[in-house]
């Protein structure tokens, strides 16, 4: 892998200076040839300095890597995260064949038909009002408790596909504050809410003592009746059971599927609450397409492995340390969050699968936020700051209300200008003229002062992923698109992208902190500990 590292680092440094508009001058069919598509989903990385040279290096790195051997054996069961022996199958949740899966010499592909059956069964009755609180009434609410993955995933998608609600209104809990679960639970009746306690193990703390301030609050309306309300995503039957959730109503998952993987089972059951069986069959049908076209497409034409090869030639050649998720598309609001979690909960590691240093930087850090809201918060930075931020770019061609049709030709216009500006810019020579023309203001700047100030740099780099419309398969490919660029960059880098150990020490010392902020001695503790332990207790130092 060396020689392709050197190799790009040496196009880099013969190229840094170019700017990426003149590669359009040079070749006027790049759009083409820097974008690929599958079933309506658009990547446009044109907008970055990469060439044809740069490509095939990328590509060179890429096959150095085993990037397609170790997709191969992630697909076919293979133990792919090393740390904890296990397999990486979340891909199986929603694979659209009943060809045999093997995991450890079993069939999985069973077990996860019989699952979505449960879940579909479990959905439409309480969708229908089949299924009833234990008083008769249908339930109007659902409030899944769980964080992380059990939380953030089926959060981001139930926003996503807001106009596809048909189901009772779904909410989450996540933050161990009592704010969250207080002010969630305020607006709700227990009389016809259902609560779901999303926990593989039924021990994480933020979880369990959110379940229980929930459980108090329907006891106190109905009593013994509470367990009717109640419902588990979970591997821990017995755990589920000493709340009184009977064994109907506890949906487990493999220890194949990671947390942040999992909104294609079990975990996504606020999801089918909210849109529907059949709709959510339409976003695993999404998902595996990705998968497909992932295990198939030509290297140069696909998604997951370019979007990848993109953001290791800005992270590791380039030198940028962050990216921008920008989606125009108000539904994906937490996108961005998701994202922080998936890519850097996965690949923000320093310790390679053989146990050696990363010796280069490894996962970027990924922040955003919806535009246009963005662009009246940080795209001052974007533009015209001293770092320089990739920005990806998420739109659709077309919106869901045909009636404020002008709102979204307005959205697209702003989207197409934020990448066009980023690298274009305007050159001091432009803003020169602009000042002419319009004249200096009130006060004593000169006129060359006010051109430096409202000239841009540009050439900063943007990609954009342009799809038909916000639909539950679209929701799916671009998913599993991102789940895959995640897989892509983490071989590159050799890393594990699947197991997360930097969660536990602040877990752990956060189980020794509990007696000492409830009165226990801290004087083991490092001085700064103790003195904010006496500040938040009330007391002196």
């Amino acid at each position: 892998m060396t020689s392709a590292w050197d190799t790009l680092e040496k196009l880099h440094a013969d190229t840094r200076d170019r700017r990426i508009l003149s590669l359009f001058d040079a070749d006027p069919a790049r759009f083409d040839s820097f974008s690929a598509e599958v079933d309506g989903l658009l990547l446009d990385y044109s907008k970055t300095n990469i060439d044809a040279d740069t490509r095939a290096a990328l590509l060179e790195l890429a096959e150095a890597a085993d990037v397609p051997g170790q997709r191969d054996r992630m697909f076919s069961g293979g133990i792919v995260n090393s740390t904890e022996g296990r397999a990486v199958l979340h891909t199986a949740l929603r694979a659209q064949t009943a060809d045999p899966l093997l995991v450890g010499g079993e069939d999985v592909r069973p077990g996860v038909a019989e699952m979505l059956q449960r879940l579909e069964e479990f959905a439409e009755a309480v969708r229908s009002g089949a299924l009833t609180t234990p008083a008769g009434r249908k339930f109007t609410d659902v409030v899944n408790i769980g964080i992380g993955g059990s939380d953030l995933g089926p959060l981001m998608a139930v926003r996503a596909l807001a106009p596809y609600h048909d189901g009772p209104a779904c909410h989450f809990v996540s933050n161990i504050d009592g704010a969250h679960v207080r002010d969630t639970l305020a607006a709700l009746n227990p009389e016809t809410t259902l609560v779901i306690i999303a926990s593989k193990t039924f021990t994480t703390v933020e979880t369990m003592t959110n379940a229980a301030a929930a459980i108090r609050w329907l006891e106190a309306a109905v009593g013994k009746e509470a367990a009717g309300h109640l419902a588990a995503v979970s591997s821990a039957p017995d755990r589920a059971a000493e709340l009184g959730i009977t064994a109907d109503r506890v949906f487990g998952f493999a220890d194949w599927v990671g947390g942040r993987y999992s909104l294609w089972g079990p975990v996504g059951l606020p999801i089918m609450l909210a849109i529907g069986a059949a709709n959510f069959r339409d976003f695993l049908a999404g998902g595996a397409a990705m998968d497909d076209h992932f295990r198939t497409a030509e290297a140069d034409r696909n998604l997951p492995l370019m979007m990848g090869l993109v953001g290791i030639w800005h992270n590791n050649i380039c030198g940028y340390d962050s990216r921008a998720v920008l989606p125009y598309d108000q539904r994906l609001e937490r996108l961005p969050a998701y994202l922080q979690q998936l890519e850097m909960e996965s690949n923000g590691k320093r310790t390679q699968v053989n146990g050696d240093t990363v010796e280069r930087a490894t996962c970027p850090i990924v922040w955003g936020e919806p535009g246009t809201n963005g662009q009246h918060a940080f795209y001052q930075l974007l533009h015209q700051g001293t770092r320089i931020v990739p920005a990806e770019f998420l739109i659709a061609a077309e919106a869901h209300e045909p009636d404020l049709q002008h709102h979204h030709d307005l959205l697209k216009a702003n989207c197409l200008a934020q990448s066009e500006a980023l690298m274009c810019g305007r050159s001091l020579e432009e803003a020169r003229d602009l000042v002419a023309k319009s004249g200096l203001p009130d006060g004593d700047i000169e006129a060359e002062t006010l051109a430096c100030h409202r000239s841009f740099p540009g050439n900063r780099p943007s990609v954009t992923l342009a799809y038909p419309k916000l639909t539950p398969f679209v929701l799916g490919q671009i998913i599993a698109l991102y789940e895959h660029r995640v897989f892509v960059e983490g071989v590159i880098w050799g890393i594990n992208s699947f197991d997360q150990w930097g969660v536990e020490l602040g877990k752990e010392l956060a189980n020794s902190l509990l007696p000492m902020v409830q009165g226990a001695s801290a004087e083991r503790k490092d001085g700064s500990t103790r003195g904010l332990l006496a500040k938040l207790s009330g007391s002196s130092a």
